[in-house]
C-alpha cells in the first residue's frame, strides 16, 4: 500500500470523527464534557466500550503474542468476567449513590483530601503511561508504513512529529463535547476493529483453504491453543495466578480507573450502567477469543508463505496485513481497524485524565461555568502536551512487548488504588491521612524491588499479574497500621457513604 492511500485514509477517518465531534458538540459545556449530560444510551456505551478496553495494544500484541503465550491469555480474560461482576454490583451503585463526576472523589468523603489526591495521583501515573505505550505502539507502525519514505526540508519525517500529528488530531475533535464526543467515536471505531480481525480472519482462512469450523479442528491450531498451563506454579503464567491476576486487573483497570468509568458514569442511571457492564463483559471474551484465533492464523500463514516474523512480534500483523498478498481490502480495513483501536483508547485517556485533574486537583466544579471552561481547556493542551513527551521517551525506551509492558507497569501503580479503595469498602476505620501518600509510594518501590528479586528471594517463584493482587494486600495492611477506629458519629456518616 502507498503512502499516499495510507495518508488519504488518515485524513478520511479523522474527517468522519470530526463530523461526529460537529454533531456531539451542539450546545456543549462543562458538563457535558465531564459526564455527557449523562444521556448516554447504555448499548452505544458497552459496543464502544469494546473498543476502549481493547486498544491498539490488544490489535497488534495480543496476535503477535501466540507463538510465545499459545491462548493463556484468555484465562486472564475469564478472570476479567469476575472483575467485571464486582464492578457491576459493588463499585457501581457506590459511584451512582454518590453522584460522583471522578470516581476518586469517593476517597475525599471516605477519608479525607490527601487520601483523595493520593488515589488521583496514581490514576495519573497509571493512564499517562498506559494511553503512551498504546500511543507508542500505533505510532511506530504509521512511522514505520505510511512516514517513513516522505521528507521534510530534505530530511526524513520524524517520529515526533508522527506523534504530535495523532495528539492534535484526538485534542481537536474532544477540545469541546469531551465524553460525549467519545461514546460515539468509539462505538465507530470499535466497528471499524471488529471488521479489520474479522475479515483478517476470513482472508487468511481463505488462503489457506481452510473453513473456520476445519481450522477449529485442524492440526495446526492445536500448535497454539493450550489454555491452562499448569505445569510449573512458580511460572508467570500458570493459569491459577492469570485468572485471579486477569480479575483484579480489570477491577482497577476498569473500576477503579476514571477513564473507564466516566463512560458508565456518563449512562442515565445505575440500572443502565449495569446493564452495559454485563453486556459487554461477555462480549469482550468472544472478541480477545477472536484476537487469539487471528494470531494463530498469523503465524500459520506466515510459515506457509515464507514470511519472516519480525523480531518485534507485534509487528507480525501490519507486516502481513500492509505487506503480503492478501489485497488492499486487508490493508485498507487492517489500517483502519488500527487508527480506531488506537484512538478509542487515547481520546477516552485524553478525557479522562483532563477530568481527573480538573476535579480532583484544581476543584473545578467549585468554579463559575465560564472558569471551568477556561480551566478545562487549558488542562486538556497540558495533558495532550504530556502524552506526546511521554510517547517520544517510549520510543527511545521500550523494547519488549507492549501490551507485557502495559500489564506490569499497572501492577505497580494501581495496587495504592486497590489497597484505598479496598480500606475504604472492607474496614470501618478512619486513616491518620498525612500517611497516606508516602505509604502508597512505599508500597510501590517495595513491590517493585520484590518483584525484581523474586526468583532469588522466593526459591523461584516468578511473578504474573498477581502482582496486582499482592500490592493492594500489602497496601491495605499498611493502611491498617496507620488507622484508628472513630467515634460513634463518625461511623454514622460511614454508613451513608457506603
Amino acid at each position: 500500500m502507498s503512502n499516499q492511500i495510507i495518508i488519504g485514509i488518515l485524513i478520511g477517518y479523522f474527517a468522519l470523527l470530526m463530523l461526529i465531534s460537529f454533531f456531539t458538540s451542539k450546545d456543549a459545556n462543562s458538563q457535558t464534557f465531564f459526564t455527557g449530560n449523562r444521556k448516554s444510551p447504555w448499548y452505544i456505551v458497552a459496543f464502544g466500550m469494546i473498543g476502549a478496553s481493547l486498544s491498539g495494544v490488544t490489535f497488534i500484541s495480543v496476535p503477535g503474542w501466540v507463538n510465545d503465550s499459545k491462548f493463556s491469555y484468555m484465562m486472564v480474560v475469564f478472570g476479567y468476567l469476575i472483575g467485571y461482576l464486582v464492578i457491576t454490583f459493588l463499585l457501581l451503585p457506590l459511584y451512582y449513590k454518590l453522584n460522583v463526576v471522578s470516581i476518586y472523589e469517593y476517597l475525599k468523603e471516605r477519608f479525607g483530601n490527601k487520601s483523595h489526591k493520593t488515589g488521583a495521583f496514581f490514576f495519573l501515573i497509571s493512564r499517562i503511561l498506559g494511553a503512551s505505550f498504546r500511543l507508542y505502539l500505533v505510532a511506530i507502525v504509521l512511522q514505520q508504513f505510511a512516514f517513513n519514505d516522505i521528507f521534510i526540508f530534505g530530511k526524513p519525517w520524524p517520529f515526533s512529529l508522527t506523534v504530535i500529528l495523532s495528539i492534535l488530531l484526538i485534542w481537536v475533535y474532544t477540545f469541546r463535547a469531551g465524553i460525549k464526543t467519545i461514546v460515539w467515536t468509539d462505538t465507530l471505531q470499535t466497528l471499524f476493529m471488529l471488521l479489520a480481525v474479522g475479515i483478517g480472519v476470513f482472508m487468511i482462512l481463505n488462503k489457506i483453504d481452510l473453513s473456520f469450523s476445519e481450522f477449529i479442528v485442524s492440526s495446526e491450531i492445536s500448535n497454539y491453543n493450550d489454555i491452562i498451563i499448569s505445569n510449573d506454579f512458580l511460572s508467570k503464567n500458570h493459569f491459577i495466578k492469570q485468572f485471579l491476576g486477569g480479575a483484579f486487573i480489570a477491577i482497577c483497570m476498569t473500576g477503579l480507573d476514571q477513564d473507564m468509568m466516566q463512560k458508565n458514569l456518563s449512562c442515565k442511571n445505575l440500572k443502565d450502567a449495569q446493564k452495559n457492564m454485563i453486556s459487554f463483559s461477555v462480549v469482550l471474551v468472544l472478541v480477545n477469543f477472536l484476537f487469539l484465533m487471528l494470531g494463530a492464523l498469523l503465524f500459520i500463514y506466515a510459515e506457509k508463505s515464507g514470511i519472516a516474523i519480525p523480531e518485534k512480534t507485534d509487528l507480525l500483523f501490519p507486516t502481513i496485513a500492509l505487506n503480503s498478498d492478501l489485497g488492499l481490502a486487508m490493508a485498507v480495513t487492517f489500517l483502519l481497524g488500527l487508527i480506531a483501536a488506537a484512538y478509542s483508547s487515547a481520546d477516552s485517556a485524553l478525557t479522562s485524565l483532563t477530568t481527573s485533574f480538573s476535579i480532583d486537583f484544581l476543584s473545578i466544579e467549585n468554579k463559575s461555568e465560564k472558569k471551568q471552561n477556561k480551566i478545562k481547556n487549558r488542562t486538556h493542551i497540558l495533558m495532550s502536551f504530556v502524552l506526546v513527551c511521554v510517547v517520544i521517551v517510549f520510543n527511545n525506551l521500550n523494547d519488549k512487548s507492549v501490551i507485557s509492558e502495559l500489564l506490569t507497569i499497572a501492577g505497580y501503580t494501581y495496587g495504592p488504588l486497590l489497597g484505598l479503595f479496598s480500606f475504604g469498602l472492607f474496614s470501618k476505620r478512619k486513616l491518620k491521612e498525612k500517611w497516606v501518600p508516602f505509604i502508597c509510594i512505599l508500597i510501590t518501590l517495595l513491590i517493585y524491588t520484590i518483584n525484581m528479586f523474586s526468583e532469588a528471594l522466593l526459591f523461584g517463584y516468578q511473578f504474573g499479574y498477581e502482582l496486582l493482587i499482592f500490592n493492594g494486600l500489602l497496601t491495605f495492611i499498611a493502611l491498617y497500621l496507620i488507622s484508628y477506629k472513630p467515634n460513634k458519629s463518625i461511623q454514622k456518616t460511614e454508613k451513608i457513604l457506603r
